[in-house]
């Protein structure tokens, strides 16, 4: 038998050579042969082939006990522990035919003189021919083996790795996938390993894996080899670039940076037979990034570059070496979840009540799922799991598959969305609340848990069966409109949930929703901190600034990356963002913020909007939220923000905002940006001209105004019956603006709830030519419908 029948280098294979060496291997030739040229970095290695198993297979005699096996097993006279111990242990004790010995050490001795090394140290993965395939991931399912030195290591490795086709996991996988156990081979991938032991490894995806948003790259990072990241045993680092901007080398399009606690980290052993060791991370350590941002961008190049190549979504293993501090990727399978998703369709979930959460972590998919909670410690419990339950671990095993499928969800303390854990629960299709920290702590075992993914990237757990629905809609039913509609966000965590609704953007974006849940912290004790005088206030600012050695930074970092997803989600149409719009009584109740704000007996009508931009009580603070939309528009890139002043009340106001802006570098114009005006108050309408000759556009703000006009305070319960946004007084006014404003050549929209309340109102708004109406998502659907017949009723009374 000639040695090319047994082995194929990297360089020599394929993606057509699937069947010959793996999808994983087949994918890591393709890379290097296809790739290179791009850039793009591969460890160099060999696998073995297909052949090279079934030759094990026939000359040890290992065919027929195991088809006899696999029978046995099918007609229930063995379980599927026993079959899997059964098979396992005839690879185990079979001797590699000496063909295949003799190729597999003539090839890591030439692949050890490749790399100048006496004996190069290699990573032992399997690569099965039916895994890695675009309908089934195959994640977890066979064997890894790291830092593997010498010719009797790897071939200890090797005979490891083939009985590893045969875990339990991978039987019960194939089972449920229709495969045929005795048609799949497997080949093993031998590549150079790579010194992330002395840097950092981790996921990397083409796509968002929560919301299938496929314009973004989302990478997961951890200290030292990559295996902890993928179990789910450390909370990682978390980026997320924008695609599209790549191309422009001058543009960072970094929408987030989310440091992970990265309490351990894999590193080789220094001792003993174990080859690899799990230490704590130092305190250093845990507190930085394990990226830069060139390195961060460098693999979104790559993934947005191997998507391409393969015209699917892509899930990525890289690797960064500490000694050389190259990048390198060494695995690149198809993403199996939403690639195979109806794109179509549109399924939303909603919790009926509110409650509190008993612990939060990283949301895994959309749905929200209650059982009994059953605390798994170890694998002694899974034999008891009941059908129906939550999942409730430190960290899931590829060895729980069989019982991950039997769960309504999963709670996991450790892990991130590219954990263990969050690829099972995907392709499963259950919801996961991943990296709690404490759910083994704090939930007990047997009582009845919600868990909720619906309320954007942070997923929570909550205590009872709380009651909650689901909607499924197919988009391409949906009619088309002449008015625009658009989409009111806050929540930058929720914004890829929407992507698949065809808004035409964004029609307000509440920066206040941002800085209160997000940055938390008053932006003028971020300016002045030594003028905090509550000492527990310090202490929170100085633990979430820790990382900046200018904590205002914090401020513009976090805010600009909450505004850039938002823009990001609906790119290149427009973005509204309105500015902070505030009371001080909301600003007092931030972090640090009682020692910066007045008391007002009525602050609805006070210090708000526009008024605190150029006043010396807020213009510092007003600085940093001009630099944190400047940064999206031009660092980042996302030039489709459009910027919108709140609460101006006089034209002499509206000049000194917009100075106040000019100087901080957002002049109108500049880089094509636009500012729009809230049309709120009723000097706003008896001035329309004047304010249109300032502003390019206008969003009504149907609340305010109402409010204003019929003088009615909008929060009170005893007034609530006649607060009507479709009281004449306030349908005049909001016609007769939309005339004037139009005369002037401005756009005008609204943003208010009322057309989806009020189907007449929506009818009124297109009877008048608004512009855009701009809904919550939640109501985009029936309200897009609502509007298309009131459209259809206005053009046939015009006939």
């Amino acid at each position: 038998m000639r040695a090319d029948d047994l082995i194929a280098w990297f360089d020599t294979i394929g993606r057509d050579d699937v069947p010959r060496v793996g999808g994983k291997n087949a994918s890591l030739g393709e890379m290097i042969n296809a790739l290179g040229a791009h850039g793009v970095r591969v460890p160099g290695g060999f696998a073995t082939t297909a052949h090279a198993y079934r030759s094990l297979v026939t000359e040890c005699g290992i065919g027929d006990p195991l088809a006899e096996a696999i029978r046995a097993f099918r007609s229930g006279d063995r379980s599927l522990e026993e079959t899997g111990e059964a098979i396992r242990r005839l690879f185990l004790d079979a001797t590699l035919p000496p063909a295949l010995a003799e190729s597999v050490v003539a090839a890591y001795r030439a692949l050890s003189r490749r790399a100048g090394k006496r004996e190069a140290a290699v990573a032992v993965r399997s690569s099965a021919t039916a895994e890695d395939l675009p309908d089934a991931s195959f994640a977890g399912q066979q064997e890894t083996f790291l830092n593997i030195v010498g010719e009797r290591a790897l071939l200890d490795a090797c005979r490891r790795c083939f009985a590893s086709l045969f875990t339990d996991r991978a039987i019960a996988y194939r089972e449920a996938k229709g495969f045929d156990h005795l048609q799949v081979a497997l080949s093993i991938g031998i590549q150079l390993m790579v010194r992330s032991d002395l840097a950092g490894s981790g996921v990397m995806f083409s796509l968002d894996p929560e919301s299938g948003f496929p314009r973004v790259a989302v990478i997961s990072a951890a200290w030292g080899l990559g295996e902890p990241v993928v179990q789910g045993t450390v909370d990682p680092d978390n980026y997320m670039v924008f695609k599209p901007l790549l191309c422009d080398g001058r543009l960072r399009p970094i929408l987030e940076k989310r440091v992970g606690e990265k309490a351990c980290k894999l590193v080789y052993a220094s001792g003993g037979s174990a080859r690899t060791a799990l230490v704590d991370t130092s305190r250093d350590e845990r507190s930085r990034f394990v990226l830069d941002d060139e390195e961060i961008l460098q693999l979104a190049r790559w993934a947005a570059v191997i998507e391409d190549h393969y015209g699917v979504p892509m899930d990525m293993e890289w690797a960064k070496d500490g000694e050389t501090g190259q990048l390198f990727l060494v695995q690149a399978r198809p993403e199996t979840v939403h690639a195979n998703a109806a794109p179509a369709t549109l399924k939303a979930w909603r919790l009926d009540t509110t409650a509190a959460a008993i612990v939060t972590g990283s949301a895994v998919g959309e749905a929200i799922a209650s059982g009994p909670a059953r605390i798994v410690r170890s694998a002694a419990d899974l034999p008891d799991f009941p059908k129906g339950a939550i999942l409730v671990a430190e960290t899931t095993d590829p060895d729980w598959g069989p019982v991950m499928r039997k769960a309504a969800g999963i709670v996991t303390d450790h892990g991130g969305p590219t954990s263990h854990a969050a690829i099972v629960a995907r392709e499963l299709g259950v919801p996961a609340v991943v990296g709690t920290g404490d759910a083994t702590r704090q939930i007990a075992d047997g009582t009845q848990v919600t868990i909720s993914c619906a309320e954007g990237d942070r997923g929570h757990v909550y205590s009872g069966a709380l009651p909650f629905h689901s909607d499924e809609v197919d988009l391409g039913s949906l009619p088309k409109t002449r008015t625009e509609l658009m989409v009111n966000l806050a929540s930058p965590a929720a914004a890829f949930r929407w992507w698949r609704l065809p808004a035409k953007g964004v029609g307000l974006a509440r920066m206040e929703f941002i800085v209160s849940n997000l940055i938390r912290i008053h932006p003028m004790a971020l300016v002045h901190p030594e003028q905090v005088t509550d000492l527990n206030a310090r202490r929170i600012i100085d633990d979430c600034t820790s990382g900046y050695s200018d904590k205002r930074d914090y401020f513009i970092d976090v805010l600009a990356q909450g505004i850039a997803r938002i823009a990001a989600a609906y790119h290149p149409q427009p973005v509204i963002v309105r500015l902070s719009d505030f009371k001080s009584n909301e600003y007092a109740h931030l972090i640090g913020g009682a020692d910066f704000e007045p008391y007002e007996a009525n602050p609805m009508l006070g210090f708000r909007g526009a008024s605190r931009y150029y006043h010396e009580r807020y213009r510092e603070g007003f600085a940093l939220e001009c630099r944190a939309l400047r940064r999206v528009r031009e660092t980042i890139g996302l030039d489709n923000v459009i910027v919108m002043v709140p609460f101006c009340r006089t034209i002499a106001e509206a000049d000194l905002v917009l100075a106040e802006m000019s100087r901080h570098g957002l002049a109108r114009g500049d880089h094509g940006l636009q500012i729009y005006m809230m049309c709120e108050i009723p000097s706003n309408v008896v001035l329309a001209e004047e304010f249109a000759a300032r502003f390019d556009g206008f969003s009504i703000g149907s609340n305010d105004l109402t409010q204003l006009l019929l003088g009615i305070d909008r929060d009170s319960e005893l007034l609530a019956p006649s607060f009507d946004a479709r009281d004449p007084a306030v349908t005049r006014t909001i016609a007769d603006f939309i005339r004037r404003a139009h005369a002037c050549g401005a756009k005008v929209g609204i943003c208010g709830q009322a057309p989806s309340d009020h189907p007449d109102f929506a009818r009124f708004l297109v009877e008048h030519g608004i512009d855009s109406i701009s809904l919550n998502p939640d109501s985009f659907v029936s309200t897009l419908r609502r509007l298309a017949e009131a459209e259809a009723s206005v053009a046939e009374a015009a006939e």
